[in-house]
């Protein structure tokens, strides 16, 4: 079955029953060989009401979704996959973590993990579409690989979801059942997955990177926004540029700021794949023409970064080696977050003509007490060779240089000053610098 169309707006001739909705998920896992794969909406845009009638219709499934919250069905007989792992997956014992950079998880729909069963969560219907809303992301394709195989399509309608205009839009009648159910939408503790070697709280070594970060963005450039205190602090910074454009894979309540000191270029449309912010965020995107949400395939493909003019990747991570390296998924080997956008946008930003990639961290991890500029990884490289290393210290060029200056920039500019002794010895034992004498 498939709802109809409606252009009033109005709901009750729409919507399905709690009932029919969970008759449809048996009879439809009945069919199946193996426990059905249900794609579910992350970040700040989990659709809980039905999730929880999912949860109650099946006794047995694997549930997919990106940067999961806490709170997300967890008990035997459910099985957590992501290729980005967030807090309500992290310690998961069923935890199945897929490595992929997200330009490229639409094709694992079509291929490797084909879904049975998408829930979305979407805006009030307009002129008989609804909306995605705050989150794109990889759920279009996902839609597209669940049709393809005779799977269910279920929507959550929200009246709190915003209406965002381009790939998350979709016809009622593609949809084969919608529930409604008003429920607050996550804010930006629910991108807490992302790497913590930077606290969301601002403070003088944030403030401090943002500047330097800020000072190397000129009128005209392209960014790729992030959250948290380092890329709040580097915003405040690019009040008085002019012209900036946005092309990211997601934007939380900084953009607003931009937008409110006249930073952002009246031409240019905002492009992003998700958004996690506040309520004023969300009213603001709501029917809003200058804001477009795309599908992954788009935002983070590399070409498609690398066209846009100066552009700017602003990434984190919890360590940096003397060669480079990154490691912004791992700590003692387990899997904290994933790749996300990180490698996509660093290629693209690289190609981009006058773009910059760069790695934005403290010098000094706060909570692990250890220092962030490590010899060498003992973990699994998330990315290399950025553009410069940027810390509370100093900034690092990288890119251009031979491999025993990136070393000594990152020992005397990024690196701690207590450790730096201990680093250089290091070095010398790699083979990046001369041994003392």
């Amino acid at each position: 079955m498939r709802a109809g169309r409606t252009a009033s707006g109005r709901l009750p001739d729409v919507t399905t029953s709690d009932l029919t909705v969970t008759r449809l998920l048996a009879d439809h896992a009945r069919t199946l060989r193996h426990p059905p794969r249900v794609v579910a909406s992350g970040n700040a845009a989990v659709p809980w009401y039905l999730l929880g009638l999912v949860d109650g219709a099946l006794e047995n499934f694997v549930l997919h979704l990106r940067n999961a919250p806490a709170g997300i069905p967890s008990r035997d007989g459910v099985v957590h996959e992501t290729c980005f792992v967030g807090p309500g997956m992290r310690l998961s014992p069923s935890l199945s973590y897929v490595p992929a950079r997200l330009s490229l998880v639409p094709r694992l729909f079509a291929t490797t993990l084909p879904p049975d069963v998408v829930c979305l969560h979407v805006s009030r219907p307009r002129r008989g579409t609804v909306s995605m809303g705050t989150e794109v992301n990889v759920l279009p394709s996902a839609v597209e690989a669940c049709r393809a195989r005779g799977g269910l399509v279920l929507a959550q309608v929200n009246p709190a979801m915003p209406y965002t205009f381009g790939d998350g839009e979709l016809a009622l009648d593609e949809l084969d059942a919608i529930v409604e159910a008003d429920q607050p939408l996550g804010g930006p503790h629910a991108a807490s997955g992302a790497v913590g070697a930077l606290p969301a709280i601002a403070d003088e070594a944030a403030a401090v990177i943002g500047d330097l970060v800020a000072a190397r963005v000129g009128d005209g450039a392209t960014l790729q926004l992030g959250i948290g205190a380092v890329p709040d602090a580097t915003l405040s910074g690019l009040a008085a540029r002019r012209r900036l454009g946005v092309w990211s894979e997601m934007v939380s309540d900084g953009l607003l700021a931009l937008r409110e000191a006249g930073a952002l270029d009246p031409d240019r449309t905002v492009v992003s794949s998700f958004v996690v912010g506040s309520e004023e965020l969300y009213r603001w995107l709501d029917q809003n023409p200058a804001v477009r949400l795309l599908r992954t395939e788009t935002t983070n493909a590399p070409a498609a970064i690398a066209a846009n003019p100066a552009m700017t990747s602003i990434n984190t991570a919890l360590q940096v080696d003397l060669f480079g390296q990154a490691n912004a998924s791992r700590i003692d080997a387990r899997i904290h977050s994933g790749f996300g956008g990180q490698t996509d946008f660093i290629v693209g930003a690289l190609h981009s003509p006058g773009g910059q990639a760069l790695m934005a961290l403290r010098s000094w991890h706060p909570k692990a007490d250890v220092s962030t500029i490590v010899p060498l990884l003992d973990e699994p490289v998330t990315s290399f060779q950025h553009t410069a290393v940027v810390t509370e210290q100093g900034v690092a060029p990288i890119v251009g240089h031979d491999e025993r200056t990136q070393a000594l920039h990152l020992i005397e500019r990024a690196a701690h000053p207590d450790v730096r002794d201990e680093l250089r010895e290091e070095a010398a034992g790699l083979g990046l610098l001369p041994r003392a004498v």
